[in-house]
């Protein structure tokens, strides 16, 4: 019955599989959202202010930033909890993917949050007028939030990998040393008495 069990429970990581399906469906809707903000900014190109064009382009970063962070989730979340990702021969491999575990993922998903929100906070202070005193506040402190938290999460992961390296040399046997030999061995006392 526990073998049973285990292997039902081993095999439950499968349920993830449509969920990253999910997650790649949504990759099609950021670049449709990509492209429709391309598309607007290019028939307007001569009539935008600089200003106009600066906040398309940070709205642009924007999408392609979130679009790095899901296709980072789908990739490595797939690898790390359900199957190894084989690949054709001839098909490149990002060297990220098989380097990045799940505490790395979540230092890149924090990061990526945190760079998303800077552009968000540089919108709004590019369009300033927009926007009431309180409001621009609000946006300050949450992006504080977000760096102090990234800072803190990196801390706690280094932390976390320097006690991971104490154990590993605990754990390992300590090194023999070598009994001195006999020209390094203490005078006799038969030498010692005759001088």
């Amino acid at each position: 019955m526990e073998k049973i069990i285990e292997r039902l429970l081993f095999m439950s990581r499968w349920l993830l599989v449509p969920m990253y399906l999910g997650l790649a469906g949504a990759l099609l809707f950021l670049v449709a959202k990509f492209a429709h903000e391309f598309v607007h900014v290019a028939r307007g190109i001569m009539d935008l202010s600089e200003r106009q064009v600066m906040l398309s382009v940070l709205s642009l970063i924007d999408i392609t930033l979130v679009a790095n962070l899901l296709l980072m989730v789908i990739l490595s979340g797939y690898e790390n909890f359900v199957s190894k990702i084989d690949v054709a021969e001839g098909i490149e491999r990002p060297a990220w993917l098989s380097k990045m575990d799940f505490s790395g993922l979540k230092l890149k998903l924090i990061g990526s949050i945190v760079a998303v929100a800077a552009i968000d906070l540089l919108g709004a202070f590019m369009n300033v007028a927009q926007f009431t005193s309180e409001q621009l506040a609000w946006k300050v402190g949450i992006q504080l939030t977000f760096v102090v938290s990234g800072v803190l999460y990196a801390l706690m992961d280094k932390i976390a990998a320097q006690a991971k390296e104490i154990d590993k040399r605990c754990a390992a046997p300590y090194p023999k040393r070598n009994r001195p030999t006999a020209s390094h061995a203490e005078p006799s006392a038969n030498n010692s008495t005759t001088q």
